[in-house]
């Protein structure tokens, strides 16, 4: 058992042994066999959908059953519906309340592989449907007149006799970090992201991570874990980037994101419980809302609003030779259009549910959200490729954050320890939907 459990439990549960003793108990072995199939099935689609496996680190001789084994989509559907039938409609009582939250775990991501694998058949799904059963949750509506008035908020901080889009363009262009300058304003980021971050997680020893910048993506960052405390992050130059951004990634991709997300759940998980279900994620999976929400939340923890607009004016607008009298501004902007990213979904649900075409979606990107064609362009084709995903970053972030904010109050050490145990627990979007747990004593 590692460090972090006791923590965890004291956290999410009402303590790890919370039924101990009860003689009534299901025998939590049985998931273990589940597990390893679960992992075999993850891998077989793999086989057939390039994106659904983003990282494996468990036991060569699962990769080699599953490369054994040569499964159909039709058969990882039928065996992955087999095996949530064997796991059943009904959670057992475990004297490990943690067990409780992995039988869910399983029968939940189960069903989401199922779904894919049905996706992969042929079968069309509404962007709600995709979101439900790929993501385990809902994504809210919003009318236009929502993202109105955000842009009329956008419109009082950037005055001017131009279009709004060309103001904002125009401001953002005079924060783009000179070329030459990306890779010491990213290192100095991350170097305080993850000195903020161990200030309050225990990371597990020897933890790092090779930082690479690549082009021709549809993404702007990826974190690529590869196990043994050990992350690949790639940042895409294809386009000018902001300085706050810096900040965005570098918390995002690296600490207390990505690479701690994945760091902790092999720690406490795959080699503190040995459960290997968490040796492989499944891009396509409700792991993943919980791993973007928690990245984009996790910037909010390490860099306080306050906080961030103080270090980023008087640490990277100087590495960047920036104008550090655009900070406060730019804060302020950055805010009313971090609530403007919620347009990306409804355009995504327009686009995927057929009622505007490529170019329709590249117009209202660029209309909602403040876009160069090119940019909007980028934007539709990410939605093209991973569709319903987008609800990951936005709702996502909003989960863990009420998560958090019902869990631990406003007290900064008891949310650290809330999102520290968030990252180290086999959670569904569910879980963070439903009243968070008291905390323990410190």
């Amino acid at each position: 058992m590692t460090r972090r459990l006791p923590v965890l439990c004291a956290l999410l549960l009402a303590g790890c042994g919370g039924e101990r003793g009860a003689s009534s108990s299901a025998d939590p072995a049985r998931l273990d066999p589940i597990a390893r199939r679960y992992v075999v099935l993850a891998l077989a689609l793999g086989h057939h959908d390039s994106n659904f496996v983003d990282a494996y680190y468990g036991p060569d001789s699962l990769k080699a059953a599953a490369d054994a084994e040569s499964l159909s989509v039709p058969q990882v559907r039928a065996a992955a519906e087999s095996l949530i039938a064997v796991l059943g409609d009904r959670i057992p009582t475990y004297a490990d309340s943690l067990v409780g939250l992995r039988h869910q775990y399983l029968r939940v991501q189960l069903g989401a592989m199922a779904t894919r694998a049905r996706m992969l058949g042929g079968e069309r799904l509404s962007f709600d449907q995709e979101a439900r059963a790929l993501y385990d949750a809902e994504p809210p509506h919003y009318p236009p007149a929502h993202f109105d008035s955000l842009l009329a908020r956008l419109d009082s901080l950037l005055p001017g006799r131009e279009p709004l889009d060309a103001r904002y363009q125009r401001f953002r262009d005079r924060l783009n970090i000179p070329a030459p300058l990306v890779d010491t304003v990213f290192k100095t980021a991350i170097a305080a992201c993850r000195a903020r971050t161990l200030a309050h997680l225990a990371l597990p020893r020897g933890e790092r991570f090779d930082l690479e910048y690549v082009k021709g993506t549809s993404w702007n960052a990826y974190n690529w874990y590869k196990g043994g405390y050990h992350s690949l992050i790639q940042v895409n130059l294809d386009f000018p980037i902001a300085i706050d951004r810096a900040i965005d990634l570098a918390c995002h991709e690296g600490y207390p994101g990505h690479h701690v997300y994945n760091a902790l759940l092999e720690q406490a998980l795959s080699r503190g419980r040995g459960w290997v279900e968490t040796t492989v994620y499944p891009l396509y999976s409700p792991q993943s809302l919980i791993a973007e929400g928690s990245a984009n939340y996790g910037i909010d923890m390490a860099f306080p609003a306050d906080q961030r607009v103080t270090f980023e004016r008087d640490s990277l607008f100087p590495l960047a030779k920036l104008d550090q009298r655009l900070a406060e501004r730019n804060a302020a902007v950055r805010q009313v259009v971090e609530r403007l990213n919620y347009a990306r979904n409804e355009v995504a649900r327009s686009y995927l549910d057929g009622q505007i075409d490529s170019a329709g979606a590249v117009r209202e990107m660029s209309r909602y959200w403040l876009s160069t064609a090119a940019a909007s362009a980028k934007t539709v084709r990410f939605i093209r490729d991973y569709r319903a995903y987008v609800i990951n970053y936005n709702l996502g972030r909003d989960l863990v954050a009420a998560w958090v904010g019902r869990t631990a109050g406003t007290d900064p050490e008891n949310r650290w320890r809330a999102f520290g145990a968030l990252l180290s627990a086999p959670l569904l979007p569910r879980d963070l939907a439903a009243p968070g747990p008291a905390l323990a004593s410190p």
